[in-house]
């Protein structure tokens, strides 16, 4: 029995161990550049009015500079534009280098027509992604930093009305905390610009504080939505490699018609296409650089200010991040194009394709495509350039002479940038009015470009008419629960540049693929790429593959997963492919399975330790079951794995559901003032809470909770080998006597410490001497043993009657344990019963049991203590303190059983009560707790403090 449990559970640790290995390891290389500063960096900090000093005396604001610049503006004459960057969790106020160095390069680079003054708030590093106490604390800074910001610039003619805000991980979230203040003048604030920052909820719900953050946020800018449609906000995701922020958390809970919010995944970003980790993200040279760009073409020449213009906003955003059309910004640009240029340099293309290679020397060249002809045959114009200058190049035709247009209109604002080429698609009947199609396939800018180049400039050009419906292959995606054993298949006959692969029922979040992509092509490709594009319609999460070709062939392998669930059936998934003509592709989907298990663990892993605290309440109730049948209890290992069993609970929950799902039901619920069941919704989770997920992730819990005991164990037992030497071990199963004066002394003492100090701080110092306690029992334990040379307990029994006295070797000598432990000789009077060392086992599998039990709110309340003792020279005591309420009632329980016995709670009357409630209270637990981590040490507590009754009564 012992030996197919630990074999089940190793077998779910593995399984575990692979889930962690994809979340942690499986996702791209790092594909970001460094940014480096060529100048020293200052932080120069900000006086601050005394009132704000005593108020915040753990933060501070700061004016990022370099070099001269950071000379120039000691005095603090600032005359830029006020960008202010908050830190994020733990994070430190000079994460703003990158984006303020950048930033001092752009405006050298424009002979400092305008520049950025890069403003950073030092948060002291706080933890406030796990402790929320502070986070209203650093709304209400910001909102002063604001106010002292834009007094700085009152001495110029035109001063700015408003802070441009970039905010990392939670300084986002704080940034829009700032509207829910009373007194916050909307017009502060214009832009904000979030960096993987979870908007939707935390990440690890692990106090209330932080919760009701959350959804006073959120439920702020939901209701006034409509006064905030000015506001401009660009949320920034990282993708795969973001594994503390996933990307699904980052997009922003506003009304999906607000034309002014706007969420992506950096993987979607053109000219950066790449994933992120939770720090990289700050100082990825390609984001970097998308964002300062942003800013600058976000500054209206008149005022040199961001501007007023929520349009213009938008549009400059989504030009450097959702498409852009290589060329640079221009809202004031002409579309009519007039060419004057002589005849020979057009050539009429009558041929539905064109493939061009552009000369190593420079010529003007333009090719014409007549529309008439092709407009019954074909419903699009697709056409790609390797040519990738800030220019126009395709236009099409509304004046001509039949050989050369004379007028177009410039279509190349439609273009988009791919990682290798440019692409631009048309539908012809979304231009009745062109007579033509013109692509200019021109390199008069070669030398100018490449000057200092050996290599001149050479570029490729390929065009085609087709039809849509030609280009549009449908597969179902495999099953789930496939394995990887059956593949859905695709062949690609040579026909175009351009193909799309609609990947049916790919839209739930634990769904992930292995997509193998296989060309043949029949004529040498050398130079040439193939681009390989998983689009995803309802979120901005795209993901980029380059194919490069190697002797006329190329094998590329794509994970497909998806970061957000698809909110409606009315889009899929799709994977477009950007091809040779000439070529032949095979694409082959299997289902991933240890990908699969990375997503779940990626969306749902938070919930796992209330799956461990319900194995482990489900192992005490098992102990004090068998307690109560048998009057002896088992080990922790044994009784887990006999009582842990996911159909107990999950049936319980699943009925629930069902029953809440009705109308009737689910008002009364309400009416008797219940909080609704924590089940992870669709919206805000991004996928279908399927039993099957929670039978999964029980399992999980289940393999944790049973080799972390066995570890705890386990170094309990190699940690008693040395201190038996130097502590006399104690053969009693107590110390000391129920609700003695030291019992009552120390229970003062750490509710002292809970009340001045910090709560964690005394379920620490409690966890602690409990784990001594222990560690005392597992010497007495280990000694017993070594002292009576016993076997195991299964083949000897439980002794009734007079001891035995052990005899070494053969000879007559006789040692039995003595008091305190001590090992005394004996001749046949002196007698040792085995019930000692029975008892003794049975204290330490109990008390085991409960330690671990109380392992989880010290681990949960653990950034608490961070908080605190970071803290601790501007405060004595936590404030606020989520965690001193439940700790009060931990530590009471805690120093109460630490001298309980099985002796005493097998004759007490509160045993059966006791046993039967770890059931109702582990249904509980998942029921209430999985969205409210903080709840799980009330439901411990609840646990511990009858158990302590039971000692008592």
């Amino acid at each position: 029995m012992k030996l197919s449990a630990a074999t089940f559970y190793a077998l779910l640790a593995g399984l575990f161990a692979i889930a962690i290995r994809d979340v942690l390891f499986e996702y791209e290389e790092n594909g970001c550049s460094m940014t480096y500063m060529f100048e020293y960096p200052e932080y120069q900090r900000i006086r601050l009015p005394k009132r704000l000093q005593r108020q915040y005396p753990s933060y501070g604001l700061y004016l990022y500079g370099e070099g001269i610049y950071a000379e120039e503006n000691k005095k603090l004459k600032l005359t830029g534009i006020p960008v202010l960057f908050l830190p994020g969790n733990a994070g430190s106020y000079k994460q703003a280098r990158s984006l303020g160095s950048v930033a001092l390069r752009k405006a050298e680079n424009m002979d400092s027509r305008f520049h950025l003054n890069v403003f950073t708030v030092d948060f002291n590093e706080e933890l406030v992604a796990l402790y929320g106490g502070s986070l209203q604390r650093q709304t209400k800074f910001i909102h002063e930093c604001i106010r002292a910001i834009l007094k700085l610039y009152k001495d110029q003619a035109v001063p700015p009305s408003s802070v441009a805000v970039v905010g990392h991980s939670m300084g986002g979230i704080v940034a829009r905390a700032l509207f829910t203040l009373p007194k916050f003048n909307y017009r502060l604030i214009s832009l904000i610009i979030t960096q993987a920052t979870p908007h939707q909820g935390p990440v690890l719900p692990l106090d209330s504080d932080l919760l009701d953050f959350y959804t006073t946020v959120n439920q702020h800018w939901s209701e006034r939505a409509h006064e905030l449609r000015n506001v401009t906000v660009l949320s920034v995701g990282g993708g795969f490699r973001d594994y503390q922020v996933r990307s699904g958390l980052t997009a922003l809970p506003c009304p999906s018609d607000d034309p002014n919010k706007l969420s992506l995944v950096s993987t979607a970003v053109p000219r950066t296409w790449v994933s992120t980790d939770h720090l990289s993200i700050v100082w990825c040279k390609e984001l970097v650089l998308a964002t300062v760009r942003t800013f600058f073409d976000l500054v209206d020449p008149d005022t040199k200010q961001i501007t007023e213009d929520p349009e213009k906003r938008m549009a400059v955003i989504r030009h450097h991040f959702v498409r852009h059309p290589v060329k640079i910004y221009d809202d004031t640009a002409d579309n009519v194009i007039t060419f004057s240029v002589p005849s020979e340099v057009w050539t009429r293309v009558l041929a539905p394709r064109l493939s061009y290679t552009s000369p190593t020397e420079p010529r003007t060249k333009y090719y014409i495509f007549p529309l008439s002809s092709h407009r019954k045959s074909y419903s699009h114009f697709h056409c790609q350039s390797s040519n990738l200058e800030m220019s126009s190049w395709l236009f099409g035709c509304t004046q001509s002479n039949g050989q050369a247009c004379l007028q177009a209109v410039d279509l190349s604002w439609e273009t988009e940038l791919l990682p290798a080429f440019k692409v631009l698609t048309l539908k012809l009947d979304d231009y009745p009015s062109f007579s033509h199609i013109v692509v200019s396939a021109s390199n008069t800018n070669a030398k100018q470009l490449f000057v200092s180049s050996l290599c001149p400039l050479q570029f490729s050009i390929d065009c085609e008419f087709f039809n849509e419906d030609s280009r549009i292959v449908s597969t179902p995606v495999t099953h789930v629960l496939s394995f990887g054993v059956t593949v859905s298949e695709v062949v690609l006959h040579p026909t175009g540049l351009i193909h799309n692969i609609q990947l049916q029922d790919f839209h739930q979040m634990y769904q992930a693929f292995t997509i193998r992509i296989e060309s043949h092509c029949q004529t040498p490709q050398e130079g040439k790429h193939s681009i390989y594009r998983l689009r995803v319609p309802w979120f901005h999460e795209d993901s980029f593959t380059t194919a490069r070709y190697s002797s006329g062939s190329s094998v590329t392998q794509i994970s497909a997963r998806l970061h957000s669930a698809r909110p409606d059936n009315t889009s899929t998934a799709s994977l477009q492919l950007h091809t040779s003509p000439g070529c032949r592709y095979t694409v082959t989907i299997r289902t991933s399975v240890f990908q699969v298990l990375g997503q779940i663990l990626r969306f749902h892993g938070s919930c796992l330790p209330v799956y461990i605290a319900v194995s482990i309440l489900l192992t005490y109730e098992g102990q004090l079951h068998s307690l109560l049948t048998t009057g002896h209890t088992v080990e922790l290992g044994k009784a887990l794995s006999a009582s842990a069993k996911p159909y107990r609970v999950m049936p319980v929950i699943n009925i629930l559901l069902y029953l809440l799902s009705v109308g009737c039901l689910q008002a009364g619920w309400s009416a008797l003032s219940l909080p609704p069941l924590d089940v992870p919704p669709l919206s805000e989770e991004g996928g279908d809470w399927s039993p099957l997920v929670s039978l999964l992730l029980f399992m999980f819990g289940s393999a944790i909770a049973y080799w972390g005991s066995a570890l705890l164990g386990l170094s309990l037992s190699l940690l008693s080998v040395p201190l038996s030497a130097i502590h006399r071990p104690s053969t009693s199963p107590s110390s000391g006597r129920l609700g003695s004066r030291g019992q009552i002394s120390l229970m003062v003492f750490l509710v002292v410490i809970c009340w001045t100090t910090c709560g964690a701080l005394a379920l620490i110092i409690t966890y602690l001497i409990y784990l001594y306690k222990v560690l005392r029992l597992q010497m007495s334990e280990r000694t017993l043993k070594h002292v009576l040379n016993l076997a195991p307990r299964q083949s000897l029994g439980r002794a009734t009657g007079p001891g035995i006295c052990v005899k070494e070797g053969g000879g007559g000598a006789v040692e039995a344990l003595g008091p305190e432990g001590s090992a005394v000789s004996c001749n046949g009077s002196d007698l040792v019963s085995i019930s000692v060392l029975e008892d003794t086992s049975e204290d330490l599998y109990l008390h085991l049991t409960l330690l671990t039990l109380l392992t989880l709110p010290v681990l949960l309340s653990a950034p608490s203590f961070i908080y605190w003792t970071k803290n601790l020279r501007y405060s004595l005591r936590l404030d606020p303190d989520p965690c001193w309420p439940v700790a009060i009632v931990l530590v009471i329980s805690a120093v109460l059983l630490m001298s309980s016995s099985t002796a005493s709670i097998r004759t007490s009357k509160l045993l059966k009560a006791s046993a039967r409630l770890q059931f109702p209270v582990s249904i509980a637990m998942v029921a209430f707790a999985l969205l409210h981590l903080y709840r799980v040490a009330h439901f411990i507590a609840l646990t511990l403090s009858l158990h302590a009754l039971s000692c008592l009564i």
